[in-house]
């Protein structure tokens, strides 16, 4: 395990979350530059200047650890990584050039495969997450920290998911009747894990989609306040693997079975 101060770090880079959320806003409001790249997805000046400005802050303030962003070439390439930053400078493209509100700005950081400690920050909706450690998350509320427990509104008999889509997959809903569902709603974006982490829900499953980067923060944010996040199979989801490609997931608070 490397040493460094994960609670200073992370709360050293609140502010530029906040600061690079402003700044999203006020590209968007001016009229993005959007581009395609050769996957065939969205990508836009604000997802650019989003990426250069967090990855700065990271770097000077951790600059021993590579950082994987989705809007970078770099370290991509990289075998065996343990231990690294997973970012995502803009989750929920599509929502930030469509002038909707989901969308999110993440960096996770990852020791020993593992998500230690994250950041998400939801500018349009003004919603800023973080965590550095076990039972450490918390949403900036009011400029004050307040504690996030996912367990605390939970009920049994009214289980509620958040789904990437209105329409559900068989096998996602398998699972969904196993865990006594009764509704879900439909949300993109990292967004879904603070949600959860918040108790405002109770869970997500989703087949193996999207990217690593994706997820690290989410991940962190919602272990670290009490849930469970592993694979259709119940393993436990490590960081670093063949393309930062995703397994399945099963997010839920720690009180379902």
């Amino acid at each position: 395990m490397i040493k460094i101060n994960i609670k200073q770090i992370i709360e050293d880079l609140v502010d530029t979350f906040l600061d690079a959320g402003k700044i999203s806003l006020e590209l968007r409001e001016k009229g993005l530059k959007k581009k395609i790249k050769k996957d065939n997805t969205p990508v836009t000046n604000g997802d650019i200047e989003v990426n250069e400005i967090v990855t700065k802050k990271i770097t000077k303030l951790l600059p021993s650890l590579p950082i994987i962003s989705e809007e970078s070439s770099d370290n991509k390439s990289s075998n065996n990584l343990k231990n690294f930053w997973l970012i995502d400078p803009i989750d929920g493209t599509h929502d930030y050039i469509n002038n909707l509100d989901e969308f999110t700005i993440n960096a996770g950081l990852i020791i020993d495969r593992l998500p230690v400690a994250g950041l998400i920050f939801a500018p349009a909706k003004k919603r800023m997450f973080y965590t550095y450690g076990n039972e450490l998350s918390f949403e900036l509320i009011d400029n004050k920290a307040v504690k996030l427990d996912c367990t605390k509104n939970f009920d049994k008999n009214e289980i509620k998911f958040v789904s990437y889509s209105n329409n559900i997959k068989p096998e996602i809903d398998i699972i969904h009747k196993k865990l006594n569902v009764k509704k879900f709603v439909r949300m993109k974006s990292s967004l879904k894990f603070c949600v959860i982490a918040t108790g405002e829900y109770d869970g997500y499953v989703a087949e193996p989609r999207a990217c690593e980067w994706d997820i690290a923060a989410g991940h962190a944010i919602l272990q670290n306040a009490g849930g469970k996040i592993t694979d259709f199979d119940g393993n436990e989801i490590l960081y670093g693997k063949k393309d930062f490609k995703n397994p399945s997931l099963i997010l839920k608070n720690k009180n379902l079975l």
